[in-house]
């Protein structure tokens, strides 16, 4: 990516020049900015910038940030150009000059992504900087897209719609979370995962388990949850319980396979060891087995984070108290309210990925002794 005419860096000269002649067009282009010194100063900035990277490539870290710093000047040119009217008509022109921003912000972030440092500190950075960056990208293009298109609200809402709602409904959004994280995931999860440990332990001692009820556990696992859902609420009530009900039967099972998978993860030469010091089968689960099931226990866990929590909210579907993630989600859908759905649903993704990444740096702290955590002192 650091060479002089690779063919991104040809897009970015060829549209960053284009967004640079825009400006001196005049007539209905919506970047026909002549009269308006620092919009034309910021196209030239971009311009130029654009010819530098498509000439001498991007040679280091600082002269990437240099051109992702432009790239954040000229998205908040192109926002200040939805607000001047070319928001729902937006031509061929401010494409164009998007697509420019693109092209440098490509160059840009693959520079930073191809950084390696023997500090740690600045490679946690550089490894943080990328995926937020491209992240932040992601979400300038929708809003571009929603903006520049007129996409209807109730088909697409922009993020700043989203975050506006997002921000006005803390209270709301607050009191579902509770109901459907804090009550439901959690309670189930501990016991759907907690239940699976334990019945896999009891698998493991005794054999004729292994054999009849596995394959029963790979036949529950496979129930669709829209089928199993409606019928844990009829058992269980409108409440929370029932919730917690159908994440169980949806952790338990991952939990039980994957433990019992791990319990045979040990080695023959250890567990031979391990038996001409004459120890019987609990010492040789704690002093051994288990630790060698610690990936595939942690796996599980992991796996069972994302289920859970998508198990709750599909189950609240099909009944559930007016508060819930899942509630509001279907009863907003109805009312044409999307901007309350994605803040909904930026709220459950943000929950599953904390719940996710808790796990994962427990994982890291038990298993440290594992090759894929081994690093170079």
């Amino acid at each position: 990516m650091t060479g002089r005419w690779d063919r991104f860096g040809l897009a970015a000269l060829a549209f960053a020049l284009l967004a640079l002649a825009l400006p001196l067009a005049g007539g209905e282009n919506p970047l026909a900015w002549t009269g308006r010194p620092a919009g034309l100063a910021v196209l030239l900035a971009v311009g130029g910038v654009g010819a530098l990277v498509a000439w001498k490539g991007v040679p280091g870290t600082a002269a990437a940030l240099a051109v992702l710093a432009t790239v954040f000047l000229g998205a908040l040119m192109a926002m200040k150009l939805m607000d001047g009217g070319v928001a729902g008509n937006a031509s061929w022109g401010f494409w164009s000059y998007i697509f420019a921003l693109w092209a440098l912000t490509w160059r840009g972030i693959a520079r930073i992504a191809a950084y390696r440092s023997m500090v740690n500190e600045r490679q946690q950075m550089a490894n943080f900087f990328v995926p937020a960056f491209f992240g932040l990208w992601l979400l300038f293009l929708w809003q571009m897209v929603c903006l520049g298109f007129g996409v209807p609200g109730v088909l697409l809402p922009p993020p700043s719609a989203i975050f506006i709602k997002l921000i006005g409904s803390l209270d709301i959004l607050w009191e579902d979370f509770v109901q459907t994280f804090m009550k439901a995931v959690i309670s189930g999860y501990v016991i759907g995962c907690g239940a699976g440990f334990v019945v896999a332990i009891l698998v493991d001692r005794v054999p004729f388990l292994k054999r009849g009820l596995l394959p029963l556990g790979n036949m529950v696992s496979a129930l669709p949850i829209v089928g199993v859902a409606p019928i844990m609420v009829m058992w269980f009530g409108f409440d929370w319980q029932s919730k917690a009900a159908v994440v169980v039967i949806m952790t338990f099972f991952p939990m039980l396979v994957n433990t019992v998978t791990g319990l045979s993860a040990a080695g023959a030469l250890e567990l031979d060891l391990m038996r001409s010091y004459g120890s019987g089968y609990w010492q040789s689960l704690f002093k051994l087995r288990l630790q060698a099931a610690m990936p595939f226990i942690f796996n599980a866990l992991k796996i069972n984070s994302t289920l859970a929590l998508i198990g709750a909210i599909v189950a609240e579907f099909f009944g559930t108290p007016t508060v819930g993630m899942g509630f509001r989600i279907s009863t907003e859908v109805g009312r044409m309210n999307v901007d309350m759905v994605w803040a909904e649903i930026f709220v459950a993704a943000l929950a599953g990925s904390t719940f996710y990444g808790v796990t994962a740096m427990m994982e890291r702290a038990v298993t440290f002794w594992h090759p894929s955590y081994r690093t170079k002192r």
